[in-house]
């Protein structure tokens, strides 16, 4: 088996548009949610979003390029261009060797949102354009990004709902390890906009702390009311050991273990048996005991029942020695992102040395009050991580990272 290294990460979050904005977001645990106007229009409980300025491609990409790109494609164009510039791999090299791409992807609303609404206005399907059914679909971003580049490696879209970007890394992990790819793209991407978050807001997931933003994302937290939607996009490049020390790429990390799980009950209620059969398999497969772990990235999202659920699975298999901390408490929950966004903040500590602040978190609950929750940035060496991810249908990922 086949040793997987990490050789680049690029993001493009709510609190950083590049890894070195993100590393001073992260140790002064600063807050990318905002208000924002355009949900009051649309008659939403919660007002809240992380904010994202949309990049200007225009004289970057040709415009047969850009029209196929949606909001996400477009973030996650920007992460995989600084990932590949940190993995030293150039346009020559992707054109000379067989690269991947695994990215996460669970929806691509406004796409398919206008364009219902141009054929019901004009009655004409022709006026749509060309680009249309390409920012439709849910492989969009690993579609348009395999093509930009020119991939001729594994290309899938994986939809695992808020834990598909942790899930996109796992199976290229998986694939790299068994000697079926040397090198894989893999990350997650997810549009920020009111039309994609409706029925969010219809289930009451949302916080109505409308008057305080940055104080709104509250995991872990006694007071907690619901979660903040983000995004973003997120890249890792991964590779084996072997073809990362032959082309002299810099390896920054190797992932150990990849768990996952099913809840197999409720559609959108966590328990806790799932997570922690999650956690135990990353842990064996990665061959390491629960005292090995320097940090742990938890899903916490902020909500009343997934985040008592957590801690419970977090307590179970790990008792209150790991250092946890939740970096939604600043991005908000980047979804479909998140998963591969939070293996690079957590990377990121990891190079820093300090553990980011789970900000906002000022009462425990009966729960977390017996985690060790880091309120405040930590100094703290951390060789070895864990990232938690869950997700709709009771989808649960794990993955554990060594900082080379």
């Amino acid at each position: 088996m086949n040793r997987v290294v990490i050789t680049g990460m690029g993001v493009y979050s709510t609190i950083g548009e590049n890894i070195e904005e993100v590393k001073n977001s992260l140790y002064k645990g600063k807050s990318g949610i905002v208000y924002d106007s355009e949900r009051e229009k649309y008659g939403f409980r919660s007002k809240l979003t992380g904010a994202l300025n949309r990049p200007v491609l225009k004289g970057i990409l040709s415009r047969r390029e850009r029209v196929g790109l949606p909001e996400q494609g477009e973030y996650a164009y920007m992460a995989t261009m600084e990932a590949l510039n940190n993995a030293k791999m150039s346009q020559d090299y992707l054109n000379d060797h067989i690269v991947g791409i695994l990215y996460g992807n669970d929806s691509s609303s406004t796409a398919v949102i206008e364009a219902a609404e141009l054929m019901k206005e004009k009655r004409n399907t022709m006026l749509l354009g060309s680009g249309s059914i390409f920012q439709s679909m849910n492989s969009t971003v690993s579609m348009n990004l395999s093509v930009i580049l020119k991939l001729r490696g594994i290309n899938f879209t994986l939809s695992g709902a808020c834990a598909s970007g942790s899930h996109a890394i796992g199976m290229g992990y998986l694939l790299i390890k068994q000697g079926l790819q040397d090198a894989i793209i893999c990350g997650g991407a997810q549009e920020v906009n009111a039309l994609s978050m409706g029925s969010f807001d219809a289930l009451s997931a949302f916080s109505n702390r409308n008057e305080n933003p940055d104080k709104a994302s509250r995991p872990f937290d006694r007071d907690r009311d619901g979660l903040i939607p983000s995004g973003g996009g997120a890249t890792v490049i991964l590779e084996s050991y072997e073809s990362a020390k032959k082309r002299g790429a810099p390896i920054i990390a190797e992932v150990l273990g990849y768990g996952f799980s099913s809840n197999g009950e409720h559609i959108s209620v966590p328990n806790v048996e799932g997570p922690v059969r999650s956690l135990e398999m990353a842990l064996q497969q990665a061959g390491l005991k629960a005292k090995d772990i320097d940090y742990l990235n938890a899903h916490a999202t902020s909500t009343p029942v997934g985040d008592a659920n957590e801690a419970k699975a977090i307590y179970e298999v790990f008792g209150n020695k790991v250092p946890v901390s939740s970096t939604k408490s600043m991005t908000g929950h980047e979804m479909w992102m998140g998963g591969a966004s939070e293996i690079i903040y957590s990377l990121i500590m990891a190079q820093n040395s300090f553990a980011a602040p789970n900000i906002n978190f000022e009462n425990p609950d009966e729960f977390s009050a017996k985690l060790n929750i880091v309120a405040e940035t930590k100094e703290i060496k951390i060789n070895t991580f864990l990232s938690n991810s869950f997700g709709f249908g009771g989808t649960n990922s794990s993955l554990i990272v060594h900082k080379l």
